[in-house]
């Protein structure tokens, strides 16, 4: 079942979304070789808090964080712990939160300190393809148009794209229907309608696509140990069109002209 979102509901998302994009621009304050990816949980679950909501990943299926903090050949999911930033490290910060009954979910892959040039331009190349994909969010075109051009940007420029995992439906739950994968066929997959609203994420790797889950069940890596990056707006279609719900406007305030 895909719920439609009305109006106002797609603008108490937009408050859920904005506040996650508030606690990613914090996070830009933060990270920086020393810190530890334990410490970076604390600051945003205080943040999240502070402003009236509560840790949307916490406790969800069971998951001990309030982000998903992954770095280098982590893909996605990884359970904040003692790891200290390194110089050169890139770290995907994952965040969600409820407020007014309503998920927000987005994600950035952050540089901590100067990153090899080969690595920077994964990062860049999927940020891109996120927008990309965002293009094809209107109404009248299907899923499968959303995954093609994520997946036909990358795979283009040598990069391989994670199928294990996908974006998903947004709403009261954090995953709704349906799945948003970062491959696919243009013209296939549901039917994309206003009220939609959507969490995008290109998951794309430096080396091959396959994956490895660890043992605690979460923490999603590549096989090969190349690096991953990660990056996820929440979208609503409303009007027809792509309504970017989430923001990287708090992030690149604060990194200026170090953003991706």
């Amino acid at each position: 079942m895909i719920y439609l979102k009305t109006d106002e509901e797609i603008e108490l998302m937009r408050e859920s979304n904005l506040l996650v994009g508030m606690t990613l621009g914090e996070m830009a304050k933060w990270v920086a070789p020393g810190i530890t990816t334990l410490k970076l949980d604390k600051i945003a679950e205080e943040f999240i808090r502070d402003h009236g909501a509560e840790p949307g990943f916490l406790g969800y299926a069971g998951y001990p964080n309030s982000l998903c903090i992954s770095v280098n050949e982590v893909i996605v999911h990884g359970i904040p712990n003692s790891y200290a930033l390194r110089e050169g490290d890139i770290v995907s910060i994952d965040c969600g939160v409820v407020k007014n009954g309503f998920n927000g979910d987005s994600a950035y892959t952050f540089c901590v300190g100067e990153v090899a040039p080969e690595v920077k331009q994964l990062l860049k190349t999927t940020k891109e393809s996120l927008y990309l994909g965002i293009e094809h969010a209107v109404e009248g075109k299907r899923i499968g148009d959303i995954g093609h051009a994520i997946q036909t940007y990358c795979e283009a420029r040598g990069y391989s794209v994670v199928r294990e995992l996908c974006g998903h439906g947004v709403g009261k739950n954090l995953h709704e229907e349906p799945n948003v994968p970062n491959y696919g066929r243009p013209g296939t997959g549901p039917l994309l309608k206003n009220g939609m609203c959507i969490a995008i994420e290109p998951m794309i790797n430096l080396g091959a696509r396959n994956i490895v889950i660890e043992r605690d069940g979460w923490t999603t890596r590549t096989r090969d140990r190349k690096p991953s990056a990660h990056f996820e707006h929440t979208v609503a279609i409303k009007g027809g069109k792509a309504d970017i719900l989430s923001s990287f406007e708090y992030i690149e305030q604060v990194l200026g002209d170090k953003s991706i």
